[in-house]
């Protein structure tokens, strides 16, 4: 992670960064290593967490069981970090309003914009996200096969008042659930009745097919779109 910060220039001295805290593994794997690197004498910045409540317990047209946000307020005052629980109606919008076929794109967006909302309200100058290698890999691909297009997320995004900031995306999914049960980190079950039949899933199956047969495919579309320069990625320093 840190080989990523610094190659992006992710962190300035003296920020604020809020950390958007899901419950996921990748997004408190993501908390705690940021927690650490502030012992480093070259890293001077604040951290607070931000997690964004969807509201599932008022969908009508769901069974859905309120989320407990309570293991994550207890690991962020563990570790010395705010926390802060957004509460939202993303849930009731997305399936019972609009009730959309493909509700993981529209809850992404509204998610992030709590996010960005509630960092810009404390005064954070920074958000980081837990987007690791793997979905940078999944996100070419679909836009690569449903969007017709070349490209990915940025590791960093400029907005008016604060950087979005992705610092796991040389990281591996596959070495994060194992670095989160050595450290005893929280992760909250999943409660989304959506998860696991996403797009962005069948992605990750074909990958993980091509890497059986190709190599590490991941790996390599990370490094072409760093060696294409591409949407704001860029060649590592030397």
């Amino acid at each position: 992670m840190r080989r990523a910060v610094e190659n992006y220039d992710m962190i300035k001295p003296g920020d604020r960064i809020a950390v958007g805290l899901s419950g996921g593994k990748d997004s408190i794997a993501l908390l705690y290593i940021l927690s650490g690197l502030r012992r480093f004498d070259d890293f001077t910045f604040e951290l607070c967490a931000l997690t964004v409540d969807p509201g599932f317990g008022n969908v009508a047209s769901q069974r859905i069981a309120p989320a407990d946000f309570s293991p994550l307020t207890e690991f962020c005052e563990r570790i010395g970090v705010p926390h802060t629980v957004v509460k939202t109606d993303i849930a009731r919008v997305v399936f019972d309003q609009r009730g959309e076929d493909n509700p993981c794109s529209l809850c992404a967006k509204l998610r992030r914009g709590a996010l960005v909302n509630e960092a810009e309200r404390l005064g954070c100058t920074a958000l980081a996200l837990g987007h690791h290698l793997d979905d940078a890999a999944s996100t070419f691909m679909l836009n690569l096969l449903f969007g017709g297009r070349i490209g990915c997320f940025s590791p960093v995004t400029e907005y008016e008042k604060l950087r979005l900031i992705r610092p796991l995306i040389y990281v591996r999914e596959r070495e994060i659930p194992t670095f989160v049960e050595h450290n005893s980190l929280p992760v909250l079950p999943k409660v989304c009745p959506e998860d696991g039949e996403t797009e962005r899933e069948s992605m990750n199956r074909l990958l993980e097919s091509l890497g059986k047969e190709y190599g590490p495919v991941r790996e390599r579309i990370v490094g072409a779109l760093e060696r294409g320069e591409i949407d704001g990625w860029a060649r590592p320093k030397e």
